[in-house]
């Protein structure tokens, strides 16, 4: 029986004519499939329209009796590579983005298995795949069309493996922060990593810290935010042992966990405040990372530490005015309850360097200051390394999920250190300017390693339409980066 009446599709990509005398110019496999109808692919695209830009697309019915649809999408100008203006690699890009389009557009028409042509780079085409199909639909009666994907004609397996557990990775983060906050709590959070890890219990270790063990390990800043709430806090731990070198010092990466975050007794308006339940976006990018790093058995040792509570107001939360004692010893007064990422960081990060580690990155939702001074373009990063930086950046270039360098000057220490009743204030003295800056300047105060960076990732928490292979929602980023960020640093001597 023809494969025509079985549901399946086939995405091709055409590149942009370098000048008008040129003729179509197919991909490799799009023109082996082209000589495989006799040329009629090519005919088809000549007279049903203008040629195609960038991420658009145009369906044909009927081209091949092994497919009942084929998209073709346009990938732009052939031979681009890395933009030094955009900070990205414009080839991957226009991939990512032109088999995201092709593989809706099937999935709209509920065709349940397509092939992907790999378009000269099997990674990218599979990540657009698996990262544009992606919907939070889990409590929804009607469900989109489930669809499986798989390279079309010859394509280096490997890539295209490698590209479907990155975009894993990243729809496992999108998975979490969508989820609501009643479906995802810290110890449902814990719970559905230690599940995602299970296949990997050889190489993984994971411990869900309980409220005692907390309280035993003195993180009082920690404690003061998951007070507030009737849902028990965990710190959750992960050890991934990728190394042959179990001495090997580990990347630690940490990760804000707060499961929902209303702002406590210094309340958030009610607009939009159901988007807090993603306000894990550190923590749920951090685990996914590190479930994805296990996948692909990248030679690295990794520490992931997430500190998850709810930030609630009731009898029992922090005040505005109170004062609590971090892990370090540190005091801190809190004049604004509504910053309690940094305070659930203060002692993750304290704890993170008992592990005597490589380095430290810690990822959080923090600031919507951030949001204003970079939208959703790229995640600051604050750090006290250049060499952390360099390989962040590059790491981010590969992804196309951007990175940004911000400031840590003492400019912003001193406006946190000045405090009347403690030895530092979770907010800036003044408020309403370089909230992101004031915030990593704060959690700088409990770091003592050569290697930490900050990412801010408030801005880039969701997608309305700017990452065209991503659907509406949240986005999960920046999971792709950390784990190329990760296999950069495996591969290093």
């Amino acid at each position: 029986i023809p494969r025509i009446w079985c549901g399946f599709g086939l995405v091709l990509g055409v590149y942009e004519k370098q000048s008008d005398n040129d003729g179509i110019h197919l991909t490799e496999a799009a023109a082996v499939f082209d000589r495989s109808i006799s040329g009629k692919l090519s005919e088809m695209l000549s007279i049903s329209g203008p040629p195609l830009k960038k991420g658009k697309s145009r369906i044909f019915y009927g081209l091949h009796q092994d497919f009942a649809s084929a998209v073709v999408v346009g990938l732009g100008k052939s031979g681009t590579g890395v933009c030094g203006k955009e900070n990205w690699n414009n080839c991957k890009e226009n991939i990512r983005a032109a088999v995201s389009v092709g593989c809706r557009q099937l999935q709209d028409l509920e065709v349940a298995h397509v092939e992907v042509d790999p378009c000269g780079d099997g990674q990218s085409a599979a990540e657009g795949a698996v990262l544009g199909l992606f919907e939070y639909d889990e409590l929804k009666t009607k469900k989109k069309v489930l669809v499986t994907t798989q390279p079309y004609g010859s394509v280096d397996s490997a890539a295209w493996q490698k590209g479907v557990s990155y975009g894993d990775g990243q729809n496992l983060a999108r998975q979490l922060m969508e989820a609501p906050a009643n479906y995802i709590t810290p110890t449902v959070f814990a719970n559905t990593i230690e599940q995602k890890l299970s296949p990997f219990a050889h190489k993984v270790a994971v411990h869900k810290r309980p409220q005692s063990w907390i309280e035993s390990e003195q993180m009082g800043a920690f404690l003061s935010v998951s007070k507030g709430s009737e849902e028990p806090p965990i710190f959750l731990e992960l050890h991934y042992k990728g190394s042959l070198d179990s001495a090997q010092p580990p990347l630690v990466l940490v990760g804000k966990g707060i499961t929902f975050d209303s702002g406590g007794i210094s309340l958030k308006p009610s607009s939009g405040m159901d988007a807090m339940r993603a306000d894990m976006g550190g923590a749920a990018t951090v685990c996914s990372a590190i479930v994805t790093a296990a996948a692909l058995k990248l030679p690295i040792n990794i520490i992931g530490l997430a500190p998850l509570c709810e930030n609630m107001p009731s009898g029992k939360a922090n005040k505005p005015g109170d004062v609590v004692r971090a892990k370090n010893g540190k005091t801190i007064q809190i004049d604004n309850t509504d910053a309690e990422g940094r305070l659930i960081l203060a002692d993750a990060l304290c704890y993170a360097h008992s592990f005597k580690p490589r380095a430290i990155i810690n990822a959080a939702t923090l600031t919507g200051a951030i949001d204003v001074a970079l939208g959703s373009a790229a995640a600051g990063v604050f750090t006290n390394s250049d060499w952390l930086w360099e390989r962040l950046h590059k790491a981010s270039i590969v992804t196309g999920d951007r990175v940004w360098r911000m400031p840590l000057f003492q400019h912003y220490t001193k406006q946190i250190t000045e405090s009347a009743l403690a030895d530092l204030n979770n907010i800036g003295k003044y408020s309403r300017s370089g909230g992101a800056c004031t915030a990593a300047a704060f959690l700088r105060e409990f770091v003592t390693a050569d290697h930490w960076a900050h990412l801010d990732i408030a801005g880039v928490m969701t997608n309305k339409d700017e990452v065209p292979y991503l659907r509406k929602g949240m986005s999960g980023r920046p999971t792709r980066t950390l784990v190329e960020f990760a296999a950069g640093l495996a591969s290093e001597p």
